[in-house]
Protein backbone atom coordinates (compact mmCIF):
# COMPACT_ATOMS: atom_id res chain seq x y z
CA UNK A 1 0.00 0.00 0.00
CA UNK A 2 3.01 2.14 1.08
CA UNK A 3 4.42 1.76 -2.50
CA UNK A 4 0.54 2.36 -4.29
CA UNK A 5 1.10 5.99 -2.76
CA UNK A 6 4.55 6.93 -2.91
CA UNK A 7 4.36 6.36 -7.27
CA UNK A 8 0.77 8.11 -6.85
CA UNK A 9 3.17 11.17 -5.07
CA UNK A 10 6.20 10.97 -8.07
CA UNK A 11 3.18 11.12 -10.54
CA UNK A 12 1.32 14.11 -9.35
CA UNK A 13 4.19 15.88 -8.20
CA UNK A 14 4.90 16.14 -12.46
CA UNK A 15 1.24 16.70 -13.06
CA UNK A 16 -1.28 19.25 -13.65
CA UNK A 17 -2.58 21.68 -10.97
CA UNK A 18 -5.48 21.28 -8.94
CA UNK A 19 -8.88 21.43 -11.42
CA UNK A 20 -10.50 24.69 -10.40
CA UNK A 21 -14.02 23.79 -10.33
CA UNK A 22 -13.42 21.15 -7.57
CA UNK A 23 -14.34 22.92 -4.36
CA UNK A 24 -12.97 22.33 -1.00
CA UNK A 25 -15.31 20.82 1.56
CA UNK A 26 -15.33 23.87 4.16
CA UNK A 27 -17.67 24.46 6.74
CA UNK A 28 -18.34 28.17 8.39
CA UNK A 29 -17.87 31.71 7.82
CA UNK A 30 -14.98 32.18 4.37
CA UNK A 31 -13.76 35.59 5.94
CA UNK A 32 -13.00 33.73 9.65
CA UNK A 33 -10.24 34.96 11.45
CA UNK A 34 -9.48 31.64 11.71
CA UNK A 35 -9.00 28.70 9.65
CA UNK A 36 -8.64 25.38 10.50
CA UNK A 37 -7.49 22.94 8.34
CA UNK A 38 -8.14 18.98 8.99
CA UNK A 39 -6.14 16.22 7.02
CA UNK A 40 -8.28 13.01 7.80
CA UNK A 41 -8.32 9.80 6.25
CA UNK A 42 -12.36 8.18 6.48
CA UNK A 43 -10.76 4.87 7.26
CA UNK A 44 -9.40 6.07 10.85
CA UNK A 45 -11.26 5.33 13.94
CA UNK A 46 -9.63 8.65 15.42
CA UNK A 47 -10.55 10.73 12.55
CA UNK A 48 -14.29 9.38 13.25
CA UNK A 49 -13.74 10.30 17.01
CA UNK A 50 -12.94 13.72 16.23
CA UNK A 51 -15.92 14.42 14.35
CA UNK A 52 -18.19 12.51 16.94
CA UNK A 53 -16.08 14.11 19.98
CA UNK A 54 -14.56 17.51 18.83
CA UNK A 55 -15.95 18.53 16.04
CA UNK A 56 -20.04 19.08 17.13
CA UNK A 57 -18.37 21.17 19.86
CA UNK A 58 -16.17 23.06 17.93
CA UNK A 59 -18.71 23.99 15.19
CA UNK A 60 -21.15 25.10 17.98
CA UNK A 61 -18.76 27.47 19.36
CA UNK A 62 -16.18 28.87 16.74
CA UNK A 63 -17.58 27.88 13.21
CA UNK A 64 -21.21 28.59 14.20
CA UNK A 65 -20.48 31.97 15.77
CA UNK A 66 -18.37 33.03 12.56
CA UNK A 67 -15.10 32.86 14.60
CA UNK A 68 -13.65 30.10 12.47
CA UNK A 69 -13.55 28.19 9.83
CA UNK A 70 -12.58 24.59 9.01
CA UNK A 71 -12.02 22.72 5.66
CA UNK A 72 -11.69 19.09 5.50
CA UNK A 73 -8.61 17.40 3.86
CA UNK A 74 -8.16 14.38 2.33
CA UNK A 75 -5.39 11.85 3.50
CA UNK A 76 -6.36 8.55 2.92
CA UNK A 77 -3.86 6.33 4.80
CA UNK A 78 -5.27 3.33 2.75
CA UNK A 79 -7.06 2.67 -0.72
CA UNK A 80 -10.70 2.12 0.92
CA UNK A 81 -10.26 5.70 2.43
CA UNK A 82 -8.99 6.61 -0.68
CA UNK A 83 -11.85 5.68 -2.61
CA UNK A 84 -14.75 6.97 -0.37
CA UNK A 85 -12.53 10.44 -0.04
CA UNK A 86 -13.63 10.53 -3.96
CA UNK A 87 -17.44 9.67 -3.22
CA UNK A 88 -17.37 12.40 -0.54
CA UNK A 89 -15.05 15.04 -2.91
CA UNK A 90 -17.49 14.20 -5.89
CA UNK A 91 -20.79 15.29 -4.26
CA UNK A 92 -18.67 18.41 -3.07
CA UNK A 93 -20.51 17.47 0.25
CA UNK A 94 -21.10 21.08 1.22
CA UNK A 95 -23.72 19.65 4.52
CA UNK A 96 -20.98 17.12 5.11
CA UNK A 97 -24.06 14.68 5.50
CA UNK A 98 -21.67 12.05 3.90
CA UNK A 99 -18.66 12.79 5.46
CA UNK A 100 -20.44 12.90 8.78
CA UNK A 101 -22.40 9.62 8.05
CA UNK A 102 -19.40 7.58 6.79
CA UNK A 103 -17.73 8.72 10.34
CA UNK A 104 -20.62 8.00 12.76
CA UNK A 105 -20.84 4.22 10.80
CA UNK A 106 -17.39 3.66 10.00
CA UNK A 107 -17.31 0.37 11.04
CA UNK A 108 -20.55 -0.49 9.25
CA UNK A 109 -18.37 -0.07 5.75
CA UNK A 110 -15.01 -0.58 6.44
CA UNK A 111 -14.93 -4.12 6.10
CA UNK A 112 -13.85 -6.82 3.19
CA UNK A 113 -10.53 -8.62 2.67
CA UNK A 114 -9.96 -6.94 -0.57
CA UNK A 115 -10.84 -3.49 -2.13
CA UNK A 116 -13.41 -4.48 -4.00
CA UNK A 117 -15.41 -5.98 -1.07
CA UNK A 118 -15.04 -2.59 0.58
CA UNK A 119 -15.93 -0.81 -2.21
CA UNK A 120 -19.25 -3.13 -2.54
CA UNK A 121 -19.84 -2.26 1.28
CA UNK A 122 -19.21 1.02 0.91
CA UNK A 123 -21.80 1.30 -2.22
CA UNK A 124 -24.42 -1.02 -0.42
CA UNK A 125 -24.12 1.78 2.63
CA UNK A 126 -24.50 4.79 0.41
CA UNK A 127 -27.31 3.58 -0.89
CA UNK A 128 -28.49 2.50 2.38
CA UNK A 129 -28.29 5.97 3.97
CA UNK A 130 -30.36 7.12 1.02
CA UNK A 131 -27.19 9.24 -0.34
CA UNK A 132 -28.01 8.92 -4.32
CA UNK A 133 -24.40 9.01 -6.17
CA UNK A 134 -23.13 7.08 -8.99
CA UNK A 135 -20.32 5.40 -7.24
CA UNK A 136 -18.97 4.31 -10.30
CA UNK A 137 -18.23 7.51 -11.76
CA UNK A 138 -17.21 9.10 -8.60
CA UNK A 139 -14.87 6.33 -8.28
CA UNK A 140 -13.31 6.36 -11.46
CA UNK A 141 -13.29 10.05 -11.84
CA UNK A 142 -9.78 10.88 -12.89
CA UNK A 143 -9.90 14.76 -11.45
CA UNK A 144 -10.99 14.09 -8.36
CA UNK A 145 -8.72 11.35 -7.99
CA UNK A 146 -5.85 14.03 -8.31
CA UNK A 147 -7.74 16.36 -6.25
CA UNK A 148 -7.64 13.77 -3.43
CA UNK A 149 -4.20 12.74 -4.00
CA UNK A 150 -3.22 16.66 -4.20
CA UNK A 151 -4.81 17.25 -1.04
CA UNK A 152 -2.22 14.36 0.81
CA UNK A 153 0.91 16.02 -1.36
CA UNK A 154 0.41 18.82 -0.35
CA UNK A 155 -0.15 18.06 3.69
CA UNK A 156 3.30 16.04 3.66
CA UNK A 157 4.91 18.53 2.07
CA UNK A 158 3.92 21.73 3.34
CA UNK A 159 2.20 20.74 7.23
CA UNK A 160 4.84 17.28 7.35
CA UNK A 161 1.46 15.55 7.83
CA UNK A 162 2.17 11.61 8.19
CA UNK A 163 -0.62 11.02 10.54
CA UNK A 164 -4.48 11.38 11.02
CA UNK A 165 -6.60 13.31 11.95
CA UNK A 166 -3.56 16.37 11.81
CA UNK A 167 -5.48 20.02 12.67
CA UNK A 168 -3.77 23.05 10.90
CA UNK A 169 -4.71 25.98 12.91
CA UNK A 170 -3.82 29.42 10.43
CA UNK A 171 -1.54 27.50 8.68
CA UNK A 172 0.63 26.26 12.09
CA UNK A 173 0.85 22.15 12.90
CA UNK A 174 -1.52 21.78 16.18
CA UNK A 175 0.92 19.84 18.17
CA UNK A 176 -0.98 19.18 21.37
CA UNK A 177 -2.84 15.94 21.70
CA UNK A 178 -6.16 16.41 20.07
CA UNK A 179 -8.79 16.89 22.42
CA UNK A 180 -11.26 19.71 22.78
CA UNK A 181 -9.71 21.05 25.73
CA UNK A 182 -6.57 21.81 23.70
CA UNK A 183 -7.90 22.77 21.01
CA UNK A 184 -10.15 25.46 22.21
CA UNK A 185 -7.05 26.93 24.57
CA UNK A 186 -5.08 27.43 21.21
CA UNK A 187 -8.01 28.90 19.62
CA UNK A 188 -8.77 31.02 22.23
CA UNK A 189 -5.17 32.73 21.42
CA UNK A 190 -5.94 33.60 18.37
CA UNK A 191 -9.37 35.48 19.00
Amino acid sequence: MRKFFIILFLFLSFTADINADIKRIVSGNESAKITIIAYESLTCSHCADFHKEVYPILKKEYIDTGLAKIEFRHFPLDVAAFNASKIVQCKEDKSLEILKSLYSNQQAWVKGNTVEEINNNLKKFLEKEGFKINFEKCVNDKEIEDFVLNDRIEGTKKFKVNATPTIIINDKKFEKSLNYKNLKKSLEKLI
